[in-house]
């Protein structure tokens, strides 16, 4: 019988589904670190959200592990090359989450074109202001994703009801455009977009990757949706071009300023740029939780556990 550690907490489906299939799961995440990890060498599978990182040391005192799964789509907090060199496979579940994801982003966006987060406030304030806050379409503009994966392809599905021209950048995937969704350069993207969303790992490629630079580049004004890792924006840049005008909004459900387990924001960011941040009527904020949802938790488990079993049969493992 393999033997899992499930060192965050799940939906019950994952280790209800785990165990019909003859796995033992041991539920770890009420021990603290330090008892989590002493124990860990005695299992031959890591289930985890982002409670701490699975590091090279990590790695070396479990002469057992097979697997290591990640509840989510992100892999930032395990080091993959290292595991796939010693024969340790990694997976994750990114269909899980991806329609919450797309949903979400949406949702923000007609939000801030809508205004909707000021007159909720103001009818709440007795306030009825109505020609003050009179809002936008979305038919008719651009909007350019950044990263064509399981998210990315998730929010342009959502957009073809809106009327909207939907160009797509993948550095690393080519054929995925239609009638529907153009296939395009980075080039393409500056020159078109009038909304931008970005769908981009985190890793030091993408670090800052939407910067000073990038965002003097876009011929037209734009608003920016990131569901994906604060790093890939650099909140700095943003607000320099939000000052300018060069970017009219943001929807931000992912700051920088983050901790590594996504679960509170750090103890000092830059007071400056997250105060200014913070008083912004242009800027609608969510705490990372566009792939939070009750059913996406339920999907995300009934993947996990699929690739898990396919894991174990395919690789033979003893």
């Amino acid at each position: 019988m393999h033997k899992l550690a499930f060192i965050d907490s799940h939906h019950p489906n994952l280790q209800s589904l785990l165990e019909e299939a003859g796995f033992s799961c041991d539920l770890l995440h009420e021990l603290d670190i330090p008892s989590t990890l002493k124990l860990l060498p005695d299992y031959e599978g890591i289930v985890l959200r982002s409670r701490f990182p699975i590091t090279k040391s990590v790695i070396d005192t479990t002469p057992k592990l097979k697997c290591i799964a990640r509840a989510g789509s992100g892999m930032e907090n395990i080091d993959t090359n290292y595991a796939e060199s010693k024969g340790i496979s990694c997976l994750n579940a990114p269909e899980g989450n991806r329609d919450a994801v797309a949903e979400h982003a949406l949702g923000m966006l007609l939000m801030l074109f809508n205004n909707l987060k000021r007159a909720d406030q103001e009818v709440r304030e007795g306030k009825w202001k109505r020609e003050e806050n009179r809002g936008q379409e979305l038919r008719g503009k651009c909007v350019g994703i950044i990263g064509f994966g399981f998210m990315g392809g998730a929010l342009a599905h959502r957009l073809r009801g809106f009327g909207v021209k939907v160009l797509a950048y993948d550095k690393y995937k080519t054929g995925f455009g239609n009638s529907f969704i153009k296939e395009c350069t980075l080039e393409q993207i500056l020159n078109e977009t009038d909304v931008l969303t970005l769908h981009l790992p985190e890793s030091p490629e993408t670090k800052y990757w939407l910067n000073d630079k990038l965002l003097n580049s876009f011929r037209k004004p734009i608003y920016i949706v990131n569901t994906s890792r604060g790093t890939c924006l650099s909140t700095t840049d943003l607000i320099k071009h939000l000052k300018t005008g060069k970017v009219l909004g943001a929807c931000l459900d992912v700051l920088e300023y983050e901790n590594s387990t996504f679960t509170k924001i750090a103890e000092s960011p830059d007071s400056e740029d997250f105060h200014f941040l913070l008083k912004s009527e242009n800027v609608v904020f969510s705490p990372h939780i566009a792939g939070l949802t009750f059913e996406s938790d339920r999907k995300i488990a009934e993947v996990l556990a699929k690739r898990i079993i396919a894991a174990f049969q395919t690789t033979n493992l003893p």
